[in-house]
């Protein structure tokens, strides 16, 4: 039986490419939601529509357990995905806790990346009124950077512009980390690494993800080791063009990190 990812589109891909490193004997399976993207502009309901759709499809490949790999989807549907199903299901949200670690005895701030959609959702402000106990944290909405990886766009020159821009307001000697808080943007780490200041450290969820969903298997000893990594790519158009683009997107992610 396979692990299933779910994403909106490619970015999820970040947590498979870290479940195939810390899970050797797993296999996988990687569905996006093409039939209800972009999430952006969708209301809560829409898009908790759309994740159940797409969730049920999976289930019907028979999967083990779920990981909910995007910070939108978590935060409107995983609670309900829970109630409704009796397999694991792992969800994400933004790594502002480790990142606060970071940056608190450094005196620094931490600067969130998410989508609106993120940032506008109960769940973000009920985490960030948790944790942030000096008020440290700031957010920043790029949905721009959603659609630059889905067109796997990482011109260096053109997305070095685009950071230029959105944080042209930001003094960035005060903020110690910057956290990832969408599956898309660890695409951007290697980009975002040659333009910021050296101080400031990346953070994203998915190694805290991938550990959490091995701690959930072994516990109920269903982690496997005898597998053979293979990956089934499904998305819910049943568009093949796309399904070649999420073998692309792996490849690309893999090969940045050989860089």
């Amino acid at each position: 039986m396979r692990i299933g990812f779910f994403d909106s589109g490619i970015g999820g891909l970040t947590v498979l490419n870290e479940a195939i490193k810390q899970c050797k004997g797993e296999d996988f399976l990687y569905f996006a939601d093409t039939l209800h993207v972009p999430y952006g502009p969708k209301s809560k309901e829409e898009v908790l529509e759309g994740v159940k759709h797409s969730v049920q499809m999976m289930i019907d490949e028979n999967i083990k357990a779920l990981v909910i790999a995007c910070n939108t989807a978590t935060s409107i549907a995983v609670n309900e995905l829970r109630r409704t199903y009796d397999i694991p299901i792992i969800g994400m949200e933004p790594a502002a806790k480790p990142a606060i670690q970071i940056s608190q005895p450094l005196g620094k701030r931490v600067l969130v990346f998410a989508t609106e959609l993120t940032l506008k959702q109960t769940k973000y402000a009920e985490l960030i009124s948790e944790i942030d106990h000096d008020s440290i944290v700031d957010s920043l909405p790029l949905p721009e950077l959603v659609e630059f990886c889905e067109q796997l766009n990482f011109d260096q020159d053109e997305l070095t512009a685009f950071f230029q821009k959105k944080l042209a307001h930001f003094d960035l000697s005060q903020y110690g980390t910057i956290v990832l808080g969408c599956t898309h943007f660890p695409y951007f780490k290697s980009v975002l690494r040659r333009f910021l200041p050296p101080h400031i450290q990346l953070v994203d969820g998915s190694a805290g993800t991938v550990k959490q969903l091995k701690h959930v298997l072994s516990a109920q000893n269903i982690l496997n080791t005898e597998g053979t990594g293979h990956i089934k790519f499904m998305c819910s158009t049943h568009d093949v063009d796309y399904i070649m683009k999420m073998q692309q997107g792996l490849a690309v992610l893999q090969g940045m990190e050989e860089e």
